[in-house]
């Protein structure tokens, strides 16, 4: 494990966006755009928020899951990974990462079975701890991730803006709706997102500037 995010794999692995913004041959195939592509990752990032409130797991793990299946879809094809199943595994695979209340992929099951009537959806056990190690593979189990949650506090305090931890919080919620996680270290992600909450508070210095750290 690295002592600081500038000596991670993470730092190593960050990507440009055009990097990113990549739809493997095989997805294209089957007539996968890169609209569809970014559709499905925020579906997929909304899928894995829901099951995680499903198990009670803590936000950061679902951040971590996010973060995992973003990464997966940067180096593999839906095709090959069907996203039903790559959500759970990634959300399994982050709640022991981050030490998490969930166990057993036992406990992911009936949550999928609920949430997903679609008999295409009817994974087992087996299912979901088999695409954990195709996710382990794809990660090149590089697991630990730096995310903005980390420096808010700091960040706040050195701002005087603690009264809006609540709403920065949310904003950087919102980040993982996109790819910003893969592009950009975490601590910019924290700075912009308490850039954009010292907008929307309308806080100002006595010369009239807004406050932006």
């Amino acid at each position: 494990m690295a002592a600081n995010f500038w000596i991670s794999s993470q730092f190593k692995e960050l990507l440009e966006q055009e990097e990113v913004d990549v739809v493997h041959p095989l997805d294209k195939e089957r007539g996968i755009t890169l609209d569809d592509f970014k559709l499905i990752k925020l579906n997929m990032t909304n899928y894995v928020a829901k099951l995680a409130q499903s198990v009670k797991v803590r936000q950061r793990v679902v951040a971590t899951a996010v973060t995992y299946m973003r990464r997966v879809y940067v180096r593999r094809s839906m095709t090959e990974y069907d996203p039903r199943l790559v959500a759970p595994a990634c959300l399994y695979l982050a709640s022991k990462a981050e030490e998490s209340t969930v166990q057993a992929a036992r406990h992911l099951v009936p949550c999928i079975k609920k949430l997903c009537s679609d008999e295409t959806c009817k994974y087992e056990i087996k299912d979901i701890l088999d695409m954990e190690m195709k996710v382990l593979e794809a990660l090149n189990y590089n697991l630990v991730i730096y995310h903005p949650y980390r420096s808010l506090s700091q960040f706040l305090r050195d701002a005087g803006m603690t009264d809006a931890t609540q709403l920065t919080w949310g904003l950087i919620n919102d980040t993982y709706k996109m790819d910003l996680i893969l592009i950009h270290p975490p601590h910019l992600i924290t700075l912009a997102c308490i850039y954009i909450a010292s907008v929307l508070k309308g806080e100002k210095y006595s010369n009239g500037d807004t406050r932006l750290l």
